[in-house]
């Protein structure tokens, strides 16, 4: 049930004439608009992290959480649907890694608890809304 609230979520904001699930700008998701609030979550967590991080796992994360938003908008902008899917799986795979890579900083004690509960709830929901998003791309490739 879950996945159909942000299948219909996703579908209801974001509509492009020709394919019926992307809208005209990547802009229009609204899971890269969720993914941009996870990058900005992350970069505000890992602020307070210990400075003997930053090339560790501080730099890790904050690659990881740009890459959902980036490889969505990439993604997005290719030509077919195939291609597309391909990208909605790396974001996908990024967003697994920023989901890991947050579960070893809560373990480690890295940053605030409430930022890090914030990032956390917004890989969450990102997750949701990238396989609602892959579900309905994977169906509309279907249909062609």
């Amino acid at each position: 049930m879950q996945a159909s609230y942000f299948q219909n979520r996703m579908r209801s904001t974001a509509r492009r004439p020709e394919d019926g699930v992307r809208g005209s700008s990547f802009r229009d998701l609204i899971v890269w608009q969720r993914s941009i609030d996870l990058s900005i979550a992350v970069y505000g967590l890992t602020a307070r992290f210990p400075r003997d991080e930053k090339f560790g796992l501080t730099s890790q994360l904050r690659r990881a959480a740009v890459s959902v938003a980036s490889n969505l908008a990439e993604g997005h902008g290719r030509a077919g649907t195939g291609e597309f899917l391909q990208f909605i799986g790396f974001a996908r795979g990024s967003n697994s890694e920023v989901e890991t890579q947050l579960v070893i900083a809560e373990r480690l004690g890295f940053g605030v608890p409430a930022d890090l509960e914030k990032a956390q709830r917004l890989c969450s929901e990102c997750g949701k809304l990238i396989n609602a998003l892959m579900k309905a791309m994977r169906e509309k490739a279907n249909r062609i």
